[in-house]
């Protein structure tokens, strides 16, 4: 018995060394070069471990209410974010454009957008400037305020233009909500304005021409 606690205590012992040898001062000062972490030498590395309750609230990737996770919010929606998705209605890539938007925005290469993340992400930019032109009066005319129980903001109003465009999502709002739209599979105008309200388009640049550079 007194053999076996001994052979117990001396392999505890053996493990503990074994770990703290893996905390070797030199290792630690190589902490800031750790691929992932960009730190300069005059950087200072903070973090905060979140409490069991918060973590219950977080999303993964967390972006909230950022630009980004309004980008990701709209091509789960309109395509699981899949770029090479085109739908029974000729619509096309993470963000479902048509033909006609896609030549508003100055492409005209189907295939070459559909092989391209890069230029499907300049479309969705350029089509949000050029939408945000188009409602440049309702947005500050309307926003806040909360029209057939939907509250009205600039995200949710670029994302219903996106759906149905700037004209429908006009009319929408002219006739207090009364005037909806609806497209091939059902999906409102109505719908889009609440789901994506609230999210930071600020970044966007209202602007009439908005083209795509193709470089």
């Amino acid at each position: 018995m007194i053999k076996k606690q001994w052979i117990y205590f001396m392999g505890l012992a053996l493990i503990i060394s074994i770990v703290s040898s893996g905390f070797r001062p030199n290792e630690a000062k190589q902490f800031g070069k750790i691929e992932g972490f960009h730190l300069a030498e005059d950087e200072v590395l903070n973090y905060t471990v979140p409490a069991v309750s918060e973590t219950a609230k977080i999303s993964v990737p967390f972006t909230g209410k950022s630009f980004i996770g309004f980008k990701q919010a709209v091509a789960t929606k309109e395509s699981q974010g899949l770029y090479k998705l085109v739908n029974p209605y000729g619509y096309m890539g993470k963000y479902q454009f048509g033909k006609v938007t896609l030549r508003a925005v100055g492409i005209t290469d189907t295939q070459a957008f559909l092989n391209s993340p890069k230029l499907q992400e300049r479309a969705f930019k350029a089509l949000l400037a050029k939408n945000k032109w188009e409602l440049r009066r309702e947005i500050p005319k309307y926003e806040g305020k909360v029209i057939n129980g939907i509250k009205i903001t600039e995200s949710g109003l670029l994302a219903a233009a996106h759906l149905a465009g700037a004209g429908s999502v006009k009319k929408f709002l002219r006739s207090n909500g009364t005037r909806g739209f609806k497209d091939g599979f059902g999906t409102s105008l109505r719908s889009y304005i609440k789901k994506f309200e609230g999210y930071d388009t600020s970044n966007i640049v209202a602007d009439r021409s908005a083209k795509v550079k193709l470089n």
